[in-house]
């Protein structure tokens, strides 16, 4: 057994509980070495790709795609070919690591987890029949495409198959993925572009009414509980798409299946005078399940909801002479282009300077405070999965033009998923800017265990009582949230003035 050993979740970060594969980038039977990228692995903050820690051959996949596993968890067996099939499963025994599926355990009426189902390995075969299976027919590939893929090529596992099966150059299909690689969608679409097709895959047979199939579907692959429920609503499991791990017909298949029942008249009753069954019908809808980063998100946000008493102070900040400073540097520096928000984070940072009792957080285990000497200022950035909040990390001493990079660097590597945790655990101060979707003005939740967090609407043009005159002025404003328990009114209203006076003579920010 010595030549066995395991690929375990990794510990990115101090705050990485557990995190969900959503991706295994080589088969199983592959061998590969350190530093290899083999699998991708979602955590409440970031996707990122797993190096190998050593070399060796993927003997064993234990955790499929989509289940998540706390750190330490075993994701797969790596053993040398010497090693046989029994001896590997002896060992996952020995130390309780059977294979994870995809969806949540099954369990009894009494709590306890159904028996496993038998695991079945595929062959080196299955993939390309999987793939011949989604799209049958014949595919014509026009020969510009063809040839044999040469070099190193970034492209998954299954567009390789596909490649090789159909005789794809691959170096001539462009990816569309995250950093250029290629998928199948990508192969099919390079297909269509060249002028060739791509056979269409059928669409699956849906009787419309429950029961209408009567064939026997206990053949059909499908989890314990899709088939349980299932036979409680009558549907035949051959009228349901089976979307689940390995092909299998899921809750969530049989599900929809009855959601799209329920949307159509049932004939016989039509038929006999039975009642309108277009009063019953039931709205369409989707169900989304949470992501890692959006579950992440919405615990932080709900203990800090529940746990930091909040209360809110909001100004009006008059911005014309910091946007004509920004003018004028944008237009005499070339290589610097600030924006508005680049002046509020090195504002807030001067701020926190002079009222370090808001540059805090809250050590709520230890009942105590921290105050910071310097300003780590968390941006928040919205993705498609959630928000995070990479951070500028000792604003105070940095200049707007260092500001303005590295908060452009940060949020580019936010929306691809690069950021490493220490650009993004941490912080004691919080800014949330809505300003450029122009919201006026908002409340937001304190993030933990920060003490306060600022709100950024947009600037807009008001009119303003000057010397009792009626000017127009470009105002901003702005909501801070405090933490009551570390942080007082007087406290709050005191960070203000200070902020109120870099932004309004931004001069201030550049001595």
């Amino acid at each position: 057994m010595s030549d066995i050993k395991l690929i375990e979740v990794p510990k990115w970060g101090l705050s990485m509980d557990e995190g969900t594969v959503t991706e295994w980038l080589i088969d199983e039977g592959t061998p590969f070495s350190k530093g290899d990228l083999i699998c991708e692995i979602e955590t409440s903050k970031i996707t990122n790709e797993l190096e190998a820690p050593f070399d060796g051959a993927l003997r064993r996949i234990v955790a499929r795609p989509g289940a998540t596993l706390p750190v330490g968890a075993v994701l797969a067996v790596s053993a040398d070919a010497a090693v046989s099939d029994a001896e590997i499963e002896e060992f996952l025994t020995g130390i309780g690591a059977d294979s994870v599926p995809a969806s949540e355990p099954e369990r009894s009426p009494g709590g306890q987890p159904t028996p496993a189902e038998p695991r079945v390995t595929p062959t080196p075969s299955a993939p390309a029949a999987q793939e011949s299976a989604r799209t049958p027919g014949t595919t014509a590939v026009p020969d510009s495409l063809r040839g044999q893929t040469k070099g190193d090529v970034f492209a998954t596992p299954h567009s390789r198959r596909l490649a090789d099966e159909l005789s794809i150059d691959l170096g001539r299909v462009a990816g569309t993925g995250r950093e250029g690689r290629i998928s199948v969608a990508d192969v099919h679409d390079a297909i269509r572009s060249a002028g060739g097709t791509v056979a269409e895959a059928p669409s699956p047979t849906r009787s419309g009414v429950p029961g209408r199939t009567s064939e026997d579907d206990s053949g059909i692959d499908a989890t314990p509980v899709a088939r349980r429920l299932a036979k409680s609503l009558g549907i035949n499991l051959h009228d349901c798409r089976a979307t689940g791990s390995r092909g299998r017909v899921c809750e969530a298949d049989v599900r929809e299946a009855e959601r799209t029942f329920r949307l159509v008249p049932d004939p016989v009753a039509a038929s006999t005078g039975g009642a309108d069954t277009s009063q019953h019908t039931a709205p369409e809808f989707e169900t989304i399940p949470f992501n890692s980063m959006r579950k992440a998100i919405g615990q932080r946000l709900q203990e800090s909801k529940r746990n930091a008493p909040h209360f809110r102070l909001t100004v009006d900040l008059e911005i014309d002479n910091l946007l004509a400073l920004r003018k004028e540097i944008n237009a005499t520096v070339p290589s610097v282009k600030l924006s508005v928000n680049d002046f509020v984070v090195k504002a807030c940072a001067a701020a926190l300077r002079k009222v370090p009792d808001v540059n805090v957080q809250f050590d709520e285990a230890a009942q105590s405070v921290l105050r910071f000497s310097a300003a780590d200022i968390s941006v928040a950035v919205a993705l498609p999965s959630g928000l995070i909040t990479p951070i500028v990390r000792g604003a105070e001493s940095k200049s707007l033009a260092e500001i303005s990079g590295e908060v452009h660097a940060l949020v580019t590597k936010a929306k691809t998923g690069k950021l490493t945790p220490a650009e993004f655990q941490g912080g004691t101060f919080t800014i949330s800017n809505l300003g450029m979707f122009g919201v006026r003005e908002f409340d937001a939740i304190i993030n933990p265990p920060q003490g306060a967090i600022l709100a950024v609407g947009a600037g807009q043009h008001r009119p303003v009582v000057v010397d009792g005159q009626v000017v127009p002025r470009t105002v901003l404003t702005v909501t801070l949230s405090c933490d009551h328990r570390v942080i007082d009114g007087a406290l709050g209203a005191t960070f203000l003035q200070e902020l109120r006076r870099f932004v309004e003579s931004p001069a201030l920010m550049l001595v």
